[in-house]
């Protein structure tokens, strides 16, 4: 009994909850609808007031058959139509290359290390690094007494027996002595003849010479210093000529010839350019790498120019003489296609173009262009076809007719 009188009174709660709930709904449903016809009758009396001046307004849209839209007005035309500024330049015409280019070290063909010859005590130093020395010019002196000396006995020697065979001689013809005791004379005089070409050449080589016209890179020996054969003294180089050994692989050598000239351009300074030929090319390939010797020879390269040099060497593979030539700044690139924009008659015309060789600056255009267009060279990057532009002048304008910067292997 008690549980069922709970849930009467439970029941009887949740409806009387019910009921106030929905009598608030109503009042306030009610409330919101007479503020609503409120405030439409002032709004409606405006409407009325204002209906002329709204038929004029329509009426003045249909016939301009434009509607007014915010936030635009001759302001917003004005900046949508102002020219973007740009800089141009002239397409032209001239000769383009394509390059195979390599590194390498300029080194003095003939390089010799100076070696001595003979022991003795240096006596005088007569050259330092860096001086200029002909063939044969003496570089310095050893101590020479003792070879003096011995020349001077093998002198003695071979005159005692330069008349011990001519004395033997005469008796043989008179049949006073054996032929072998003539024979004996006769060696002991040759022996003796030796000796003295012997001392001799001892004497000389305590003079050290230069082996050939040069310029002394390296100087070892000091004043006084007691050396002994196969020490190193000096080393010599001769600057001229300067060569340089590169290796291409074999599908860039066919069609080389010895003799074609090349472009060698300085790694430390890339103004100092001068030019070289091919030498020599090796007769076989290095089964270890694939590749071919080149030997390079420099011609006339600048007095700044040292053995040793790291150097880009260009060698000319294909030339076309009157290329249509187009500044590389102009050339936009996506993906497979090239473009460029070119200014006509204030707008953007964007054109796209077939490239052929690349040489430092400039790039041949093989379609899409004329020489004597101008092409945009700075700006360009937010320009679509038709953009208003205003060429200004350029503060560096490209040089299509001079000399490329660098190379471009193509």
């Amino acid at each position: 009994m008690p549980s069922t009188s709970r849930r009467k009174r439970a029941f009887v709660f949740s409806s009387i909850l019910l009921i106030l709930v929905v009598a608030a709904s109503a009042a306030g449903l009610y409330v919101y609808q007479k503020s609503a016809s409120a405030s439409e009758a002032p709004a409606r009396s405006d409407a009325k007031s204002t209906g002329a001046s709204g038929d004029v307004a329509l009426a003045s849209t249909k016939a301009t058959g434009k509607a007014a839209t915010p936030g635009k007005g001759k302001e917003g035309d004005e900046k949508e139509k102002a020219p973007v500024p740009v800089s141009v330049a002239a397409i032209a015409t001239g000769p383009v290359s394509a390059y195979i280019s390599s590194t390498a070290n300029l080194v003095a063909e003939a390089d010799v290390k100076v070696l001595a010859e003979a022991e003795g005590r240096v006596a005088e130093v007569l050259v330092e690094e860096g001086n200029k020395v002909g063939k044969g010019q003496v570089l310095a002196q050893l101590v020479k007494d003792d070879a003096e000396i011995a020349l001077t006995k093998a002198r003695v020697r071979l005159e005692n027996s330069k008349l011990n065979y001519d004395r033997a001689a005469q008796e043989v013809a008179e049949h006073l002595i054996s032929q072998e005791q003539f024979d004996r004379t006769h060696l002991e005089n040759q022996i003796a003849q030796q000796e003295l070409a012997e001392a001799q050449w001892r004497l000389a080589k305590t003079t050290i010479r230069a082996p050939f016209g040069g310029r002394v890179t390296e100087r070892f020996l000091k004043l006084g210093q007691h050396i002994r054969p196969g020490d190193q003294l000096f080393t010599v180089a001769d600057f001229d000529p300067l060569i340089a050994k590169i290796f291409l692989p074999e599908k860039d050598v066919i069609g080389l010839k010895e003799g074609r000239e090349v472009r060698i351009t300085m790694k430390a300074s890339e103004q100092t350019r001068f030019h070289g030929r091919i030498r020599q090319i090796s007769p076989v390939v290095d089964t270890a790498t694939g590749t071919v010797k080149l030997t390079v020879e420099a011609t006339a390269p600048p007095p700044e120019v040292r053995p040793g040099a790291f150097v880009t060497i260009d060698i000319v593979r294909e030339t076309h003489p009157q290329a249509v030539l187009l500044p590389r700044e102009a050339v936009i690139r996506e993906l497979q296609d090239a473009y460029v924009f070119v200014a006509s008659a204030g707008i953007a015309e964007k054109r796209t173009v077939s490239l052929g060789l690349e040489e430092g600056t400039r790039i041949e255009a093989l379609s899409g262009v004329k020489p004597g267009e101008q092409v945009i060279v700075a700006g360009q990057g937010g320009l679509k076809q038709g953009s208003p532009i205003k060429v200004i002048p350029a503060p560096e304008a490209s040089d299509l007719g001079g000399v490329a910067d660098r190379p471009v292997r193509g």
